[in-house]
This record gives C-alpha cells, structure tokens and sequence, in this order.
C-alpha cells in the first residue's frame, strides 16, 4: 500500500473552507487568448507534462477531526469545453477530485483553480507553463526560450529550488512566520493602521442561480497608466480610487454611510522570496470617507495611497502574520474540533466582510518568454465574489480589468467605463450572461 504525502493548510487557505458559500464558491479564473483556436488533443498533452512538473496540484482535500489537509493522488485532469459558468464550485465535500479544472472556449485557455490550494501567483505560474507547453507541442521543432517559472518571476532560483517548491510540502507562511526572530527593527515599529470606520455596503438582486456575474473591460495599459502617473500614485490604487467614484455615482451619493473601503491582496513573494505556488499573501484594508475634504478621484487615491505603503513594509507585514501565526498555533485553538474551527472562522470572515465595501486585486503585468509571447493576447483574472471586486492584470500592452459581483446590476461598471471613456480611454467590455433573459440571446462569453 502506497504510503500518500500530506500537508495541513497553510495559514491563508483555512477561511476559504469556511466561508464558501452558494454564491462565492472561492474559486478564480485565470485566462490567456491565443492567436489561434484551442487544439483540445494538444491542450490535453500539454496539460499532462505540466501536471506532472507540478506535484501540489496533485492534491485532494481531505478533512480530519482538528484540521484540513491536502493529499497527494494519483487523479490525472482533463481539459474540456467551458460548459459551466464561471468559478462554479471545484471543492464537493462528499467527492474526492483535484481542486481544479483546465478548459478552453475557443481561443481562450482557462484555469480555474479553489483558491485553498493556490493563490492568483501560484496559479499564473501554473498557467503560464501550460501554455508554454502547448505552444512547444503545437509548433514542433522551433527553438523556444525556457518558459518555466524560474524565468518568469523576479525571484530566479536554481532548478532544483523550483522543482522543490511545486512539491506539495512547501508552505511559505510557516518559514517565514513561524520563527522566532521577527523582521521588525526594534527602535523602528511599523505604523498601525487607522481603526476601521463602518463601511458602506453594497446591496442588489442575486443573480437566480448564484452564479458570478463577471464583466471585463479591456484598454490600453499606457493610456491607464498614463492617468494614475499623472496623479502621482501607483495603478492600483488609482482604480480603487476610480472604483470608489463610480460606486458613488451609481448610488447617487452612497446616502447616509460616506465611507468606502477595499481590501486590497499583496504578493508576499515580492518581500520574502518565495517561489512556491500555494498561498503566500496578506491583505490590507485602504477606506476614504467622502465629504470630508477633496473627493476627486487623484486625492481620493493619494489618501488611499499613504494608508496602503505603511501597511505593506516588510516590518508591518511581518508583525500582523507573526500575530496571526500565533493565534492559529495557539495550544487552545489545537484542540478545538474543526467543525467547530469552521464556525469561528465563519463568524470572522463575516465580521470582516461588515467592514468592507469591495475587493481590488492585481496581479500586475505579465511578460511571457518568445514565442509564447508572440502568440498571446489578452489575458484576463476574476474570482468568485461575496461583494463587487476588481481583478486586473495586463499582457500585450492591454489592461484587462475584471469586474465580478454576486449581484445583476451593472450600474458601477457602467459608471467606471464612462469615466474611462471621459479621458480618453478606448474600453472594450466583454460580459458574461447571467440572467434567464441574457441566457435566451446567447451562450456565455
């Protein structure tokens, strides 16, 4: 009898059991458009040899007394045409199955991963290796730069470091925070945040099935990047202040709560080198409240800016994962059934999810090896959605971002378009169809 590697969760996946839910199945979507029609044979054979490199996504869920745990399986995937709607539920309790699923819809290659086995980094690697593959195969005997994960992030490592981290045992939180010596300069402590304000909470019509509504909106990056650099903050926090102004147009004024607030994921990997794809980032929370001095869409990101860079030092973000670290190690907590586990973790996500308005997350700009490069376009990112969230990322000089909600109305999307627009900005939107009405026109984007 085969002996099975195992690993318990790493301290970000643990919530993402707990609080999945009907209409935030905790599932993301990461997509490339090739140049050409998706050849399934090929993407099938592609998909195998990756596979095969990485050995965390061999894992299955399994669940103990005190703990969740994933285990290694001899399951082999299989790629297939998109016939569900996006980020439908992965992880079944009561059915054994890897936590993800590889299917293409035309030109367009798309993973789908359960986000407590990988973050959107992990996953981008994972994709970015299976679509290297395809095009090795699809395009036989030409010379292909290495298009492994080593050479596409800033952290390069020897081979055997990668072939290392895409084991399933790697768990970044625990190397980094569960030692005793902090980051943190003893005579320079990070700056707390600001106490949370009430947040301003948006509210609409549940799509009839639960299932994610996601628009996508593709531009020029240059042109985006452009109005953000002219206001002097960084691209993200230019959209959040933009997705900010257009939930208030869309509110006619947010009515008696003024305060809007984020939660924005940061890639750990750029602070504490790490090149294993399972979760390894934190979040931070970012809020304005209007009415209290100038709410045009630059001020209103230079004060999101100056909450978010004291939040995402190396020292700050050390302190508050060491804390909760700590917690999670705790002698009490150990001992505490899962079942029961769950339902604390259930009651915190909801406490926090009170506090928040929205969720922006962006995975940057993607820069693939030749010839991959030459034959991908547009690259596109969403996740499932408890409340509206932004998810952006550009290739190819096209910034795609992606809009998804739990809800039908549009209104916001429409208003963020608009103000592009009123700039200048060429936006080209892409929507999947939720309701019956919708359904009847047309097959989902």
């Amino acid at each position: 009898m085969t002996r099975r590697k195992w690993v318990r969760l790493d301290n970000a996946s643990n919530i993402f059991l707990a609080a999945r839910s009907e209409s935030d199945t905790k599932v993301f979507r990461l997509s490339v458009e090739m140049d050409h029609e998706v050849d399934p044979e090929v993407l099938q054979e592609a998909l195998d040899t990756t596979y095969d490199r990485y050995r965390l996504y061999h894992a299955v869920l399994r669940r103990a007394i005190f703990w969740y745990y994933l285990q290694d399986s001899d399951l082999r995937p299989t790629v297939s045409p998109e016939t569900k709607p996006t980020c439908a539920p992965i992880y079944d309790a009561d059915r054994t199955g890897l936590l993800f699923r590889v299917v293409y819809h035309h030109e367009r290659i798309i993973l789908e991963v359960f986000h407590a086995l990988s973050d959107g980094t992990g996953a981008l690697w994972f994709l970015t290796d299976l679509a290297g593959e395809y095009i090795r195969l699809r395009y036989p005997g030409r010379v292909f730069e290495d298009t492994s994960t080593a050479e596409l992030t800033a952290q390069p490592g020897a081979a055997e470091e990668m072939d290392s981290a895409r084991e399933l045992a790697v768990d970044s939180f625990a190397h980094y925070f569960h030692r005793k010596t902090p980051v943190t300069d003893a005579h320079e402590a990070p700056i707390s945040p600001p106490k949370p304000t009430k947040a301003f909470r948006i509210h609409g019509t549940r799509t009839p099935d639960y299932r994610t509504r996601a628009v996508e909106l593709t531009m020029p990056a240059k042109d985006v990047l452009g109005l953000a650099r002219a206001e002097g903050i960084s691209l993200t926090m230019y959209l959040t202040a933009l997705f900010f102004e257009s939930i208030r147009r869309a509110t006619n004024g947010l009515g008696r709560s003024q305060t809007l607030a984020a939660s924005v994921p940061v890639n750990l990997r750029q602070f504490f080198p790490s090149v294993s794809p399972r979760n390894f980032f934190a979040t931070v929370r970012v809020e304005h409240t209007y009415g209290q001095g100038p709410d045009d869409i630059g001020s209103v990101g230079r004060n999101l800016d100056q909450q978010f860079r004291p939040q995402t030092t190396p020292e700050a973000l050390d302190k508050k994962l060491r804390r909760f670290s700590k917690f999670e190690r705790s002698p009490m907590l150990r001992i505490v059934p899962r079942p029961l586990k769950d339902g604390l973790l259930r009651l915190v996500n909801w406490a926090n999810n009170r506090s928040l308005s929205v969720a922006v997350s962006n995975l940057g700009r993607v820069t693939l090896p030749q010839p991959l490069e030459s034959h991908v376009g547009r690259m596109a990112f969403h996740v499932s959605a408890v409340r509206p969230q932004v998810c952006v990322i550009s290739h190819a000089g096209l910034l795609t971002v992606s809009f998804s909600s739990p809800f039908v109305e549009t209104d916001h999307i429409r208003e963020f378009a608009r103000i592009l627009t009123g700039h200048g900005v060429d936006v080209t939107v892409a929507a999947a169809r939720v309701t019956e009405a919708e359904l009847a026109v047309e097959d989902p984007v």
